[in-house]
């Protein structure tokens, strides 16, 4: 059995990834309204995904899907965290996770950035904790990033990385540092495509064009930026800037648009209009 915490777009996307490979998967939100937008989101990603596999029923997929607001009594080999990046958040979460799963239960966080150390210290058993940061759309993406913290087992490790391998993606990896290894070098590549945009370099179309075509990334910065959400690269550049320093401070043009709305994509507008 697997538990996600947090049905938004990541979560339900690590849910639709468990559900694809045959596992139960238990997704945990805090309202009846937020249920039925993961449920929403988990059926759309099964349905497209569906109309490029004939291996995949989507109906039969949801039946293992079991959406609730509470944790009832499951008994989980894993549980992974998706809820926003907020510190204090995720370790009070933790802290009560901890009274209701047994200690062969490993906890995972979502987190793009934050310190997986500092979310473990709050636990009795931080050795079962690890990050396990899983890219957007999940589904489809074949990265999970393993962030080991200063108390995370080998053990622990060694099962995260079969989990993910499992799913069929590739597991990196790294020590628990700001930004980890992806956040830190996509946020510095980003960071600066804002600036450029900000002072006139290029179009949005035409940096981005750049490095698909220059660099071959599968996606431009400022797409990406649209896609994750502008508060949320906001959100991960200024705690960046806070511990390695001013050269991930964000942009002003960053800090306007989120203040007025446009957070990209899921406003229907930000470098692109959706």
């Amino acid at each position: 059995m697997i538990v996600v915490v947090g049905g938004g777009t990541m979560g339900a996307g690590i849910a639709t990834s468990f559900l694809l490979i045959g596992e139960e998967v238990t997704l945990v939100e805090t309202s009846i309204e937020f249920i039925e937008g993961a449920i929403g989101r988990v059926t759309e990603s099964l349905e497209r995904l569906a109309r490029k596999r004939d291996d995949l029923d989507p109906a039969e997929a949801l039946t293992r899907l079991d959406a609730r607001t509470d944790h009832g009594s499951v008994d989980a080999a894993l549980v992974i965290e998706a809820v926003p990046e907020d510190l204090a958040l995720k370790q009070a979460m933790f802290t009560s996770l901890e009274e209701i799963y047994p200690p062969n239960t490993i906890f995972a966080s979502n987190t793009s950035s934050l310190s997986i150390t500092a979310m473990a210290s709050v636990l009795a058993s931080p050795e079962r904790f690890i990050g396990m940061h899983f890219f957007n759309p999940v589904p489809v993406s074949s990265l999970v990033e393993l962030v080991v913290g200063e108390s995370t087992s080998d053990t622990t490790v060694a099962d995260a990385r079969a989990w993910v391998e499992r799913l069929g993606k590739t597991p990196i990896v790294v020590k628990d540092s700001p930004g980890f290894a992806s956040s830190r070098l996509g946020i510095a590549l980003g960071m600066e495509a804002i600036r450029m945009f900000e002072s006139g370099v290029a179009s949005a179309a035409d940096i981005d064009s750049a490095m698909q075509l220059g660099y071959h990334h599968p996606m431009g910065p400022l797409k990406l930026t649209d896609l994750v959400g502008l508060d949320i690269r906001l959100a991960i550049a200024e705690h960046l800037a806070v511990e390695l320093g001013p050269r991930f401070e964000p942009p002003e043009l960053l800090r306007s648009m989120v203040a007025e709305g446009k957070l990209g994509k899921k406003s229907a507008e930000g470098f692109y209009v959706w």
